[in-house]
Parts: C-alpha cells; structure tokens; sequence
C-alpha cells in the first residue's frame, strides 16, 4: 500500500515537475471508466475534489468554464478519491446525484481505493496537476488566487494551459493549492502516522 503524502505537503512531497502521469483506470459518475490512455487531446487536467468541499464548490463554476473553453485542447478529469465511509457526502452515488445537480463539463471519477491520489500525490480539494502532450506534469497548484471571483487577480490554471498550448514553457509551473485535505481512510492515516 502506499502512504499518504505528508501533510502540509512540502516540496518534496508533491510529484515533481516533468514527471510522467500515473497510469489510471476508474469508474466514472456516467456509468463508464476512464484512464490515462483515453485522454487524446494535447493536455491532461487532473483535478482533485470531491462533493463536500466548500473550496470546491466555490471553484466549481470556474472549473466548468475552463473545461469549456479548453474543451478539444485538454482534457479534464475531476477524481473523488475522500474515505466515503467517513465523509458519506462523498460516496459515489453522492457522486452522481451531484454530478447531475451541476451538470459537469468533465469526468468525476471514483477513486475508492485512495491509490491514484496516492499516486498524483495530492492532498487538497481543489488542487490541479496539468501534463502536456507527452503527459509530464507542466504545472501544479491551484486554479487561481481567491476563492471569491470577484477577487482574482492571477489566473494560474488559464495562464498554464495557454503558455503549454502557445508551445511556451510555464512561467509559474507550482502554486500553493488551498481547500480542504483529502480525506484519507483510517488505514492510510495509521501508515503515515507510523
């Protein structure tokens, strides 16, 4: 098994620039699976949430607007991977009765075993991992700079996709991703406490 990464996540911790994307493979809310191997477009959006999260529903909209406008040119696949038993407000068949209340642009995938977060190494709700055309991680953070929309003033998620699709390096690859923590099942709290 693997072991949750350290909270707060450190540099470290978090999977480094120009790493290759983890192979996955996991239900969706629409019924069918997705994997690594069904993202065709030049970039892949890996986002960590999940349905409890007030951070997540205040970046939910944003999210939405984002995989619309980059849809064709990048794929976004949102992963639920919280402990349902816990948070029962994350299960999967809490999943779909959210994904249908807000009609989402993009994949809400289940991640009941925790493995693939593992391996993403992420640790907040919202928090964002794009890799580029040979799938290695480009940028790492959060979406933009506030929760309330009206208060942006770094558009870190836009500017990232926009710089990888104009062939330009990311100026701002890691940004610190706010939210809630993902919420790790009693067996992964006891393996990183040892």
């Amino acid at each position: 098994m693997t072991t949750p990464p350290t909270e707060p996540l450190t540099p470290g911790s978090a999977l480094p620039l120009g790493s290759a994307a983890p192979d996955f493979d996991l239900p969706t809310v629409a019924g069918s699976r997705i994997g690594l191997a069904d993202v065709d477009t030049e970039l892949f959006v890996y986002v960590q949430g999940c349905n409890h999260c007030p951070v997540v529903l205040a970046y939910l909209d944003r999210l939405q607007e984002l995989a619309r406008a980059y849809a064709g040119r990048a794929t976004f696949v949102m992963v639920n991977a919280n402990d349902a038993e816990r948070y029962p407000d994350d299960s999967f068949d809490a999943m779909r009765t959210f994904a249908d209340a807000h009609e989402l642009a993009f994949a809400y995938a289940w991640d009941a075993d925790q493995q693939v977060a593992l391996a993403y190494r992420t640790v907040r709700t919202p928090e964002v991992l794009v890799f580029d055309r040979e799938r290695r991680l480009r940028y790492h953070g959060r979406i933009d700079d506030a929760k309330d929309p009206s208060e942006v003033a770094r558009h870190d998620l836009r500017e990232a996709l926009d710089e990888l699709l104009a062939g330009r390096p990311v100026a701002v690859p890691q940004t610190w991703a706010v939210g809630c923590t993902v919420k790790w099942t009693p067996a992964h709290l006891e393996a990183r406490n040892a």
